[in-house]
């Protein structure tokens, strides 16, 4: 801890806080233990056709496929290409490792990175803070701003993660407005059979690692509690200033958990610092720091960032009948990024800069947002209506300022401003249903201001240039159309059509630089995209899906010579594949059986993106027919999981990605050769449900690669390392 924390208080705990802390909940666990409910664990249902529960809760309903149902509490799914991440499939992921994950995943891209933020890509789209696609907690959304800044630097622990809902284009209708899809956490509930239950788990590893998660959670009455806290910390695997340190945790609690209207309140705290250790560069030079001579060196010093956020929400949910729910969500809180970065230096060289520059952005956001959901019968058939009906605001200022030395955390001003989003969109969506076919048309109209005001601008004074100050208005329709089609023996044949945007950043609006302008006519990226596929689970021990997809993004925004403007069009198309075989139950199939698994179960899975994307038109000529940044033309995973009983599991998973370009312009230094990695991970109980241990090897052949360059140079990925660990229950 040093003295830039000073800004936002002293941190929740250092390491031996974080055992002062776990050390209480043990006491009161042993304490609590004596009067819990005596209630047999929920067996786990074998094979694929595995079910588990959405929340823990009576009235929610139940997911028994690797993808959403038709219809979901005040979703529509029908029409849509989706995936279910049920993290309850493999063992623990420690250290919010993404490229386990997203194992089972086609369609997105992991950009990996030193530090604890998340970078995914979707079907060639730029994976920087996943700011292409919109990201969801609990259906809330968790980016720094929907619109003026939609980078993701805060995601959920994924310990508390129950699934993760992934659903493709038809996301901007349902959650509006990026063309990448959606990504919702579905976070934990309190458990309703017991009114006291613990969990603590403490694991260490490779370059110091030491992470630590426990939780407590139960239903007393009519009140259930679920809260958790999760510290993580690590000195990295570069050779300086790659050292992290996260602190976060929630409280939860659910009133009327049983009945047919409850509320929830929900508290989050995140505070998370680490370095910026720099990139690396393959090409000789003055102050170069070369890959290949040591690819755990550093090129930075002295950067550091910062991230800090504070949310609450408070939710109510009715159930007017078994076709009627209503949903309503309030929800705000605080954001803060702070950054500070050395000047001088460039690709893969050492930053030599005497000064600093310090950046601060903060935003404070609140939002409602009312869903309903409404079944009505036409022609003996049961059709679906959901509408809905969002308002946000988010008030950001930002100060940039120039330190005086390369570790100073204040200085001169030099930009400041403040900026605004007001946010009022409306949604509607109805499945007409025609026997095994359904029909979905949905209209989403996104109504959004933006302002943004210079206060101060050395830059632009000295050059002459006006301060900006800018308030927009966007009124954008958006229209699409789902289709579904059921046929026996549980296969479905589904298509999308569905249109989405890409708003204007605060940024685009009115640009920082001196001497730069935003095109009087700049308009938001518009995108359209089409989905077609079948999929199937036609035996409990065997689950496929395959599509072609076609995405179109034009009047992409970028800066040409110093004027933000609208610079061209790209085309994404391809296929998605995916497929699992739960081995033992197809050999009992074989020979006669039911096809399910009972004690002992080993899933094999794969999937695979194949993608052609092409910039057909630009402000720049020479990048036409080029491949945009981060599009490789296949991204493969596969893996093997053997599970016994509900008391251990092994996996073995495969990442496997083709060379690719991490610029539009494909020059030679941001390319990106192809890799392949391999995790080994493990999670056991050794007595009951009291005692366990897991264990893994991250990048198992210590694979030498790297999946993402930024401006800096070459961020490599982390090489061989392990983690082992112990959990205790109660």
């Amino acid at each position: 801890m040093n003295e830039r924390n000073r800004r936002s208080g002293r941190r929740w705990s250092d390491g031996a806080g974080a055992a002062s802390w776990t050390a209480a909940i043990l006491l009161a666990a042993t304490m609590a233990e004596v009067r819990a409910q005596k209630v047999a664990a929920e067996a786990g249902a074998a094979g694929l056709s595995r079910q588990y529960i959405v929340g823990e809760s009576e009235y929610e309903e139940r997911v028994e496929t690797p993808y959403m149902p038709s219809v979901l509490g005040t979703q529509v799914y029908a029409g849509k290409k989706t995936t279910v991440l049920d993290l309850d499939e493999l063992p623990k992921v420690i250290a919010n490792n993404y490229r386990q994950a997203l194992s089972k995943t086609p369609g997105l891209l992991l950009s990996e990175e030193t530090t604890p933020l998340v970078s995914v890509g979707y079907r060639g789209l730029n994976p920087h803070r996943v700011q292409f696609s919109q990201v969801l907690q609990d259906g809330i959304p968790i980016h720094a701003d929907q619109f003026g800044y939609p980078e993701a630097y805060y995601t959920p622990p994924l310990d508390t993660v129950d699934r993760i809902e992934f659903t493709r284009g038809g996301a901007a209708l349902m959650y509006g407005p990026q063309p990448g899809g959606a990504l919702n956490y579905v976070t934990h509930r309190p458990r309703l059979d017991r009114e006291f239950s613990l969990r603590t788990q403490h694991v260490l590893g490779s370059d110091n690692l030491y992470s630590t998660y426990s939780s407590v959670d139960g239903t007393v009455d009519r009140l259930g509690y679920y809260a958790y806290f999760n510290h993580r910390q690590s000195d990295g695997f570069r050779q300086a200033n790659s050292d992290y340190a996260l602190y976060t945790g929630s409280a939860k609690l659910v009133l009327d958990a049983k009945t047919d209207s409850r509320w929830i309140l929900s508290f989050d705290g995140y505070s998370e610092e680490h370095g910026e250790p720099g990139g690396l560069t393959r090409t000789p030079g003055v102050n170069a720091v070369q890959y290949q001579v040591d690819r755990n060196a550093s090129s930075r010093l002295f950067d550091r960032f910062e991230l800090d956020r504070y949310f609450a929400s408070l939710g109510w949910e009715k159930d007017f009948s078994e076709d009627s729910l209503l949903t309503v969500k309030g929800w705000g809180g605080y954001y803060s990024r702070f950054t500070q970065r050395q000047t001088g230096g460039g690709f893969g060289t050492l930053a030599t800069g005497n000064a600093n520059n310090i950046e601060h952005q903060e935003f404070y956001t609140q939002g409602v947002e009312a869903r309903l959901r409404h079944g009505w019968a036409w022609d003996d058939n049961s059709n679906t209506l959901t509408a809905g009906v969002q308002l946000y605001h988010t008030a950001s200022p930002r100060v940039d300022q120039r330190g005086a030395t390369p570790d100073a955390d204040s200085g001169t001003v030099l930009r400041d401003s403040d900026r605004e989003v007001v946010y009022a969109p409306v949604f509607v969506e109805n499945r007409f249903v025609f026997g095994n076919l359904s029909i979905v048309p949905a209209l989403r109209l996104e109504n959004v201001w933006q302002g943004v005001k210079e206060n101060l601008n050395v830059d632009k004074t000295a050059a002459g240039t006006a301060l900006g100050d800018s308030s927009e208005h966007d009124l954008v329709p958006l229209a699409g159309l789902g289709l579904e089609y059921s046929l026996p023996k549980d296969i479905t044949v589904y298509a999308n059509f569905s249109q989405a945007y890409r708003p204007k950043m605060f940024t685009e609006s009115v640009p920082t630089a001196g001497g730069a302008v935003a095109n009087g006519n700049l308009d938001p990226g518009h995108s359209w995209q089409t989905d077609v596929g079948v999929r199937g689970q036609p035996k409990p021990y065997i689950f496929w899906d395959a599509s072609v997809f076609w995405m179109n993004f034009d009047d992409q925004i970028g800066t040409v010579g110093s004027t933000v403007q609208n610079v061209g069009r790209t085309v994404h198309r391809g296929a998605e594949m995916v497929f699992e075989l739960e081995l033992v139950g197809a050999v009992d199939a074989l020979q006669g059986g039911t096809g399910r698994a009972d004690d002992h179960q080993v899933s094999l899975h794969a999937n695979a993106m194949l993608l052609d994307a092409e910039i057909r038109s630009s402000a720049t000529a020479a990048l036409v027919g080029n491949a945009p940044a981060y599009a490789p033309e296949q991204v493969v995973r596969a893996g093997l999981i053997y599970r016994w009983q509900n008391r251990g599991k092994v996996a073995l998973l495969g990442t496997f990605v083709a060379e690719h370009s991490a610029n539009d312009s494909n020059a030679a230094n941001f390319q990106v050769p192809a890799y392949r990695v391999w995790d080994l991970t493990m999670e056991w109980k050794v007595y009951k449900d009291r005692v366990g241990v897991l264990a893994g090897v991250n990048n198992l052949f210590d694979e030498d690669y790297y999946s993402r360059i930024r401006a800096d140079g070459i961020d490599p990925a982390y090489g061989r390392n392990y983690y082992a660990g112990l959990t205790l229950g109660f």
